[in-house]
């Protein structure tokens, strides 16, 4: 069993600075690509950022500029640094990963989220 949990999701004012953190534990042999997605209500989840085992990044247009993913591979992390956060970026924060587990298969996993609200 793999698990990936989320952390670092508040309430920030507009402006402000987060940075949300998501450990993958368990039957894990190695990382392949981790990513981040947001639910907003009333809307579809998105793809905010994505990066892959040799550390290419991907970006939302709506982020460039403001959000930066990282990850420590040898924590099995990913980090996901948001500067000048807006209003618009309030959602449901949510991991993901593709992951080779001990016994050879590739599975893709998600956590349980984690809320990020932007209001003064």
């Amino acid at each position: 069993q793999v698990q990936l949990v989320e952390s670092g999701g508040g309430l920030v004012q507009p402006g402000g600075s987060l940075r949300l953190s998501c450990a993958a534990s368990g039957s894990i042999f190695s990382n392949y690509r981790m990513a981040w997605y947001r639910q907003a209500p009333g809307k579809q989840r998105e793809l905010v950022a994505a990066i892959t085992g040799g550390g290419s990044t991907n970006y939302a247009d709506s982020v460039k500029g403001r959000f930066t993913i990282s990850r420590d591979n040898a924590k099995n992390t990913v980090y996901l640094r948001m500067n000048s956060l807006k209003p618009d970026d309030t959602a449901v924060y949510y991991c993901n990963a593709d992951i080779r587990i001990t016994s050879g298969a590739v599975n893709n996993y998600w956590g349980q989220g984690t809320q990020v609200t932007v209001s003064s």
